[in-house]
């Protein structure tokens, strides 16, 4: 899996995010800046980003996500 694919993803379940992702191949680190993010604690922000990439992670074809995920604040 490349870089802008996972980067893809993240924009289409959370539209309007800043996305920039890095990465292997398999394991990948995310920024993700969105204001979807506001109010809510660094659990339920990395929970919304794994969401756009869990079809992915259960079938292998993404191993690994770490997610840095901020308010625009």
């Amino acid at each position: 899996m490349e870089t802008e694919t996972v980067a893809d993803l993240i924009r289409q379940g959370l539209p309007g995010a800043e996305v920039e992702v890095s990465g292997d191949g398999r394991h990948f680190e995310a920024r993700v800046v969105s204001a979807a993010f506001e109010g809510l604690t660094p659990l339920k922000r990395e929970r919304l980003v794994m969401d756009t990439v869990r079809p992915q992670i259960a079938s292998g074809e993404l191993h690994a996500l770490s997610v840095r995920a901020r308010t625009p604040a």
